[in-house]
């Protein structure tokens, strides 16, 4: 990392350095909440398989392919139920509300690892990852950036009644009794007693939704500041950001991020055939069946110009993206 890299300052809009005591304390509460799976008596197989099939269910589908990929870069048209299925899922990764999480976005490609970028971890490490959440951003209150980053969103009406936190929280607690109440019926149904039922409920709570929320928290960040630190490039986009495989893998897909600032609406990331995007895949999946039009792809330039560069990292020339968007 260069000097001038290391020397990059937070956005300007954060100081003098306040903390969002809200917001960090919400961090904290959940955090320490998803320490209790190492509590044996909230233990379940069941809790472990919701876990891992929610970093799929709810990352993938709500905040990869539905926050992102479709309505920040709109990369992907779906039938509108169907894009606010996967937008009430991606409210629950609890990642702020739609429109607020494109706008930061969208600012982000605007000012990538310059100051005015809300999360570029070439201020530090911690910052790029999760710091940035921690203190107030005059650049960032609500009705400011959204209104600047996504009057595109704001002109649905079911996006715009999420700006209402009673809205936003309501879908939040309610997916939460959802898995309780969906454990503590499935054991009583088995004929458990109601002591098995509410072991049984809070398992999935803590399992399927404390530790799923970190884990797709973490991955998502990862993306913020593994992908701008580690990793190898396949053009030269004017910023740091890099292909990173285990980002990739754990981020279904998010972690070929130096393609993505290549061209940012194209719905694939993965642009070399061994780049497995499994975002990408359920796109393809839900074209073939008719439930995703108008799918964006990396333009034939762009592609060309990866597959030249596919070489062992020591080797690899960086090819200059046309037009990126």
């Amino acid at each position: 990392m260069s000097d001038a890299a290391q020397a990059l300052k937070a956005p300007d809009g954060t100081r003098p350095s306040r903390v969002n005591w809200l917001d960090a304390t919400g961090l904290a509460a959940i955090h320490l909440l998803a320490v209790l799976v190492s509590v044996p008596w909230f233990f379940s197989w069941t809790g472990v398989v919701l876990a891992f099939v929610g970093l799929i269910v709810f990352g993938s589908l709500g905040i990869s392919l539905c926050f992102h990929r479709l309505l920040t870069h709109r990369g992907l048209v779906c039938p509108k139920p169907l894009e606010h299925a996967f937008a009430i899922l991606g409210v629950c990764c609890i990642q702020d509300t739609p429109a607020r999480w494109v706008a930061t976005h969208r600012r982000h490609h605007e000012h990538a690892d310059t100051q005015p970028d809300p999360h570029s971890p070439l201020v530090h490490f911690l910052w790029g990852h999760m710091g940035w959440l921690v203190f107030k951003n005059r650049d960032l209150t609500r009705l400011s950036v959204a209104n600047r980053y996504a009057k595109d969103v704001l002109r649905d009406p079911f996006y715009a009644r999420l700006e209402r936190k009673r809205h936003y929280f309501s879908i939040v607690a309610a997916s939460w009794l959802v898995f309780f109440a969906a454990g503590v019926g499935a054991e009583l149904l088995l004929g458990g007693t109601w002591g098995a039922a509410i072991q049984f409920g809070l398992s999935l709570l803590v399992w399927g939704v404390f530790l799923r929320t970190v884990l797709v928290w973490h991955t998502t960040w990862a993306v913020n500041s593994v992908t701008h630190i580690w990793g190898y490039r396949n053009y030269a986009t004017g910023e740091s950001s890099r292909n990173n495989m285990i980002v990739a893998i754990l981020a279904s897909g998010e972690g070929w991020h130096n393609n993505h600032h290549a061209q940012p609406r194209s719905a694939r990331h993965g642009h070399l055939w061994w780049e497995i995007d499994i975002t990408w895949l359920v796109i393809r999946l839900l074209a073939a069946v008719g439930l995703a039009r108008q799918v964006v792809l990396p333009s034939l330039h762009i592609r060309t110009a990866a597959k030249k560069t596919g070489l062992a990292p020591s080797r690899r020339r960086i090819a200059q993206p046309r037009a990126a968007e």
